[in-house]
């Protein structure tokens, strides 16, 4: 087990979709587990993309876990580590997460992994603030466009009020810039913006736009399995280096 629960548990949140939010999960856990942690990842979205994107289609997932069902009971291995999925049925928890926002914190209180990765809805919806009151720490993945400093901004300010009304020891993790050409001016300002407005809490790994990242869910593999050598997989091995280093500094 990593020596420090502090950061054990993080959430991948953005309010805006198609950031790389959920390309990121499922090849950050891949190359975690690939350097020997026991890794969850958690399927929070409604859209079930974490759980299609890994080939699977299963009947049964996160819904049954926060109505109390155990959740080694229905933990899927992809790839060396353990996905918790989505189901359908998860759209009808949202109500019900209004009601007891910390529920999903006490299903995965002892889930017994060194890192559980949260991928949640690209909205501020009941789903994603039950995460951030169970998380421990947050990566805002952002991509490299126009706006993004604007958009980080704004999610820090959320992040700010989940501190003081659910969850006071809720940390930033990191900022990760995805979808990154490094050819384009815009790419290159956008990066300078985000390193010198949030400095370290920034990664040093950007995530390229890669045809083979782009493909890989259609396959229903991590990029690790699909194209190893690719830029995408160098950049998710490389992120996972970072986060173990963050996750272990506490």
């Amino acid at each position: 087990m990593l020596g420090s629960k502090v950061l054990r548990r993080i959430a991948l949140v953005n309010q805006k979709g198609g950031v790389g939010k959920t390309t990121t999960a499922i090849n950050l856990a891949a190359y975690l587990a690939r350097m020997g942690k026991k890794v969850l990842l958690v399927d929070l979205d409604p859209q079930m993309n974490a759980t299609s994107g890994l080939g699977l289609r299963p009947e049964r997932g996160v819904y049954q876990v926060l109505q109390g069902e155990p959740l080694e009971a229905l933990v899927q291995p992809v790839d060396g580590f353990h996905l918790l999925p989505a189901t359908p049925e998860l759209v009808g928890a949202t109500v019900e997460l209004l009601e007891k926002p910390l529920a999903l914190g006490e299903a995965l209180r002892d889930e017994g992994y060194d890192i559980t990765l949260l991928d949640v809805p690209p909205s501020l919806s009941a789903l994603t603030l039950s995460a951030l009151a169970a998380a421990h720490g947050v990566m805002v993945p952002v991509q490299a466009e126009y706006y993004a400093l604007e958009g980080v901004a704004g999610l820090l300010t959320t992040l700010d009020e989940v501190r003081a009304h659910l969850n006071p020891g809720l940390r930033l993790l990191g900022i990760l810039i995805t979808m990154y050409d490094g050819r384009t001016l815009l790419s290159q300002q956008v990066e300078a913006q985000l390193r010198a407005h949030f400095g370290e809490k920034v990664f040093w790994t950007v995530v390229p736009r890669n045809v083979r990242l782009a493909e890989a869910p259609s396959f229903g593999r991590t990029i690790a399995q699909h194209a190893p050598t690719s830029p995408g997989a160098h950049a998710y091995r490389r992120l996972a280096e970072e986060v173990i280093a963050r996750v272990q500094e506490g």
